[in-house]
């Protein structure tokens, strides 16, 4: 029946490039959630009346993730082919897309961190700080899980974006279902192929989504 339906197909390569697309968005939003919850907490810590107030750390790390959440990924890309090269000595394949898709995503989902900080009430962070709690605490034990459905909503997200991302990337061979829609797809004219390609990102899109509302509803207890 699909063999009829997608007669181009090949089934093997299909896995392969679903695979590659799993393979990078899954590790990208690991590292992503990472650096883009210590940026935000930075962020959020250094600005006015908060426990590291420091306008200089702040409007500097506030610039720089502005000025890489600006950048088109596709820009981006091809801006960090020198430093994709240097790091892993290639620019081909699904780790070659690694850098950029983190690079790309992590001040994104930092300003998201930032929102949902700014989100939590004040009278708990000020009664954490009253009763002596270290900063560290007060991370770990009020600004984490006091955010903690708007932090899983916002990497959820990312997430998404991030597969958007792997198929922007495949076109600069870094594998994936995009890489093989543009080349086995495009390029050769099989609508088949790219149409096949482009179901399966669909479906990986709506289980991520699904997985993070069902974390979300799961853990608000609001």
């Amino acid at each position: 029946m699909l063999s009829d339906l997608f007669p181009n197909v090949d089934w093997e390569n299909m896995w392969e490039a679903t695979y590659e697309t799993l393979y990078m968005t899954a590790i990208s939003t690991v590292v992503t959630f990472i650096l883009g919850l210590v940026i935000g907490i930075v962020l959020f810590l250094t600005s006015p009346n908060q426990l590291w107030a420091n306008k200089i750390v702040n409007f500097l790390t506030g610039s720089l993730v502005n000025i890489f959440r600006s950048i088109p990924f596709i820009v981006l890309i091809i801006l960090l082919i020198p430093f994709t090269k240097f790091l892993l000595g290639t620019i081909r394949g699904a780790n070659a897309a690694l850098p950029a898709l983190i690079i790309g995503a992590a001040p994104f989902y930092a300003r998201m961190v930032l929102i949902a900080l700014r989100e939590i009430d004040k009278g708990v962070i000020e009664a954490a700080r009253s009763m002596g709690a270290k900063t560290s605490t007060i991370i770990w034990k009020v600004l984490i899980p006091e955010s903690l459905p708007a932090l899983i909503s916002g990497i959820t997200v990312t997430a998404v974006a991030l597969v958007g991302y792997t198929a922007m990337a495949g076109i600069i061979g870094a594998g994936g279902l995009g890489n093989l829609a543009f080349l086995d797809g495009f390029q050769r004219n099989r609508t088949d192929v790219t149409l096949m390609a482009t179901i399966l990102i669909l479906v990986v899109v709506f289980v991520i989504q699904w997985i993070g509302d069902f974390i979300t509803e799961k853990i608000d207890k609001r």
